[in-house]
């Protein structure tokens, strides 16, 4: 520690000290104690920034990994086409498809059971009433009290619940109630009589059959089959289609049901960005920064353990059927470490051993398998994984240093009130000498007789 000394002027000069000034740079020495301490807690701030950073892109990593080991992940995604999509559009092909080709031929479509009135204006009243069957179902009626409104009566329709959708439409001739089964296909056909009568005109509210419901008929892969409704979820397990147009067996539609490979492509390549990520971490670490200091990890022997496990999980796991390395995979690992994707590799294992390539990925003790483990060995986030204990070991010793920080933080503020209140009276000591001077002075005079001016 340095020495601090007191610097005040002349006895007589009432002068006194510079408290406040005499006070810091006390404490300033005494606080140099706390300089290593600090130091060291610095040291392990930074390297928990640098461990945080790295135990984020180690879940990226896992994240990304899991998409290719997770059994509904991107290989149980299906895509799918149609020879004709003016016939038959595919709406979607789930995880649970199986990958192939079906013929369909589409004899008639679905058709829902409509009725409309005749027409008459909008400011005529009605009464009477309507009863409705829908398919095998008993009959409902609606009444209609007189002096209702077109309004009215889709109100107490609609209101009754029975099956059917009342509107009102508007056409070159008038407006017409308009009646709209809520069941697609023969199931949902619309009887109907009515007593309605138009008492503006004096005359009964008819009805047309606008269409007759139907079920669609289809063939598929040569099987018969008819569905009330031209969305199709039931025939091919997984895959639903839409019916939009009759086709003929000499023209019948081609559905092709495929393993969706460019989503699988693009997952195993944020695999590998991922990779490269903590690749890339764990360089900065074993390096310097601008300024030719060494990084918070260097040296640390927590960054020779995650490069030995991810060596060991990408290098691991047994061969599943043809595929015996990540090679197979397209997957290459460079001398400084990163790994590359080359997709044509890896598509023409998917086109030729896909089977092979999911259980090389997702088969206990595959490669899938052990990287999982790998990685899981080094989180930050499971109790057991290298990252987290590192930090809670960093957590432990900061905790340390940051209570002898505070104990010695509260010693000075200790100190520096006792030395304030010491040396503010030894200020107003010094201070009030000139005065005590002056009355010995005073005193000697008048005892001697001497008098200093003459």
């Amino acid at each position: 520690m340095g020495t601090v000394g007191l610097n005040y002027g002349s006895i007589s000069s009432g002068q006194g000290i510079d408290v406040a000034t005499t006070v810091a740079q006390i404490m300033a020495t005494e606080q140099q104690i706390e300089d290593p301490w600090k130091t060291q807690l610095a040291s392990l701030q930074a390297q928990d920034t640098a461990f945080s950073k790295m135990g984020t892109d180690l879940a990226t990593l896992s994240s990304s990994l899991q998409a290719l080991t997770d059994f509904t992940g991107v290989f149980a995604s299906k895509q799918g086409s149609s020879s004709n999509t003016d016939v038959l559009a595919l709406t979607s092909a789930s995880p649970t498809a199986s990958a192939g080709s079906h013929t369909i031929t589409v004899s008639s479509l679905a058709q829902t059971s409509s009725n409309y009135s005749n027409a008459m204006a909008t400011t005529d009243t009605l009464n009477g009433t309507l009863t409705i069957n829908i398919g095998s179902g008993s009959a409902q009626t609606v009444s209609i009290a007189s002096g209702s409104t077109l309004n009215d009566v889709v109100s107490a329709i609609n209101g009754a619940g029975i099956g059917v959708r009342a509107a009102i439409i508007q056409d070159t001739n008038g407006a017409r109630l308009s009646l709209v089964s809520t069941t697609s296909g023969s199931g949902g056909q619309i009887t109907l009589s009515s007593t309605l009568t138009d008492e503006t005109s004096g005359t009964a509210l008819a009805f047309q059959v606008g269409q007759q419901g139907q079920d669609a008929s289809i063939n598929v892969d040569g099987l018969n089959v008819t569905t009330s409704s031209n969305t199709v979820s039931n025939v091919i397990p997984g895959v639903t289609f839409q019916l939009l147009a009759t086709s003929t067996s000499s023209d019948p539609v081609q559905v092709q049901i495929t393993n969706d490979d460019a989503t699988i492509e693009s997952a195993m390549q944020s695999f590998v960005n991922a990779y490269n990520a903590v690749v890339a971490d764990l360089q900065t670490q074993e390096g310097k920064d601008t300024s030719g200091n060494a990084e918070p990890l260097y040296g640390d022997p927590t960054l020779s353990l995650i490069q030995s496990q991810m060596s060991s999980g990408l290098l691991g796991g047994v061969a599943s059927g043809s595929i015996k390395n990540i090679g197979q995979l397209g997957l290459s690992l460079q001398r400084d470490g990163t790994l590359t994707l080359d997709s044509s590799v890896l598509g023409t294992s998917l086109d030729s051993d896909f089977d092979d390539v999911v259980g090389y990925l997702q088969n206990t003790n595959s490669f899938g398998n052990t990287m999982t483990q790998s990685l899981n060995s080094l989180s930050s986030s499971l109790t057991t994984g290298a990252i987290y204990l590192a930090l809670q070991q960093n957590s432990s010793e900061e905790t340390s240093l940051k209570n002898s920080i505070a104990d010695e933080d509260a010693r000075i503020a200790t100190d520096q009130a006792n030395l304030t209140t010491e040396l503010n009276t030894a200020n107003q000591i010094l201070q009030g000498l000139p005065d005590q001077l002056n009355e010995v002075n005073q005193l000697y005079n008048a005892i001697t007789g001497y008098n200093p001016t003459t």
